[in-house]
């Protein structure tokens, strides 16, 4: 019986196939993933693999370049990507653009130390008006002003009045200046330009301090011996400023650590003159 059952099994087979019933190999199967099923193998909907998207609708046709026909999911991951990469990228970018600064510096408030030597006329400065001050300045040519800090000497404008005055400062040197006074009077300034061509001072000098540490004695008539004072020369900027003080040790107003800061961080004042075509800042 059971020869008899094959032989007929085949039959039906071969039958099949010339009526084009089934394909002659499974490779061959029309939609062989589709949603439709098989007349001979209804179990091949099994093998159907679910939609994109979860959903129960066929798969779309593959895309065309008409916009009719807008690409499906799977191919319009790339591109997707690649926007959000960029958006990510533009996000970047304006939260460097709008990151807030870095914190300042915390101020140095130490007390100075206490003044070295005895007061001197020849290291002595002062604050009269904008044409009556004086400046401690190198007292060799070519010295560096960092290096003068040990043996710097006071120069006077030249129009001050001042007895103890024996050193002027050349005509030309100072070329624009401005006077600020605190309002309480704890402290007043003079900032202004320079031209360290018109002097004995190197043009390519990046500058110094001087205060009441140096040179030896050094003070200032507004505040007196052992009152704060602080004073930068910037040769390289064609930049100055002088601070006194009234009291001593007055880091919040005349702070002698912000020595490599600059006249503009140490010294807050006037520094473009533009009537005067003068800039310094």
């Amino acid at each position: 019986m059971y020869p008899c059952t094959i032989i007929l099994a085949a039959f039906l087979w071969r039958f099949s196939v010339d009526a084009g019933a089934v394909p002659a190999a499974r490779n061959a199967w029309p939609d062989p993933y589709g949603l439709h099923p098989n007349q001979v193998y209804p179990f091949a909907r099994l093998f159907s693999p679910p939609a994109l998207g979860n959903s129960t609708a066929p798969p779309r046709p593959p895309p065309s370049n008409s916009s009719a026909h807008p690409p499906t999911r799977l191919r319009s991951w790339p591109s997707t990507g690649t926007r959000s990469l960029r958006a990510r990228q533009a996000g970047d970018a304006e939260q460097v653009e709008q990151a807030p600064p870095s914190p300042a510096v915390p101020q140095d408030t130490r007390p100075t130390p206490a003044p070295t030597g005895d007061p001197s006329p020849s290291t002595t400065v002062h604050i009269n008006s904008v044409d009556d001050f004086a400046l401690l300045l190198p007292s060799r040519a070519g010295e560096l002003v960092s290096d003068a800090e040990a043996d710097g000497v006071a120069f006077c404008s030249p129009s001050s009045g001042e007895a103890q005055c024996t050193n002027r400062m050349p005509e030309g040197f100072i070329t624009a200046a401005a006077l600020t006074r605190a309002d309480d009077d704890s402290w007043v300034q003079i900032t202004g330009c320079l031209d360290p061509t018109r002097s004995t001072l190197d043009p390519s000098d990046a500058g110094g301090q001087f205060d009441v540490r140096f040179p030896n004695g050094a003070q200032c008539t507004f505040g007196g011996y052992a009152a704060s004072f602080i004073e930068l020369v910037e040769p390289a900027l064609n930049r100055f400023c002088i601070r006194c003080c009234a009291a001593e040790n007055d880091q919040v107003n005349c702070n002698s650590h912000m020595d490599r800061q600059g006249c503009e961080n140490a010294v807050p004042g006037v520094y473009d003159f533009p009537d005067r075509g003068v800039s310094c800042s």
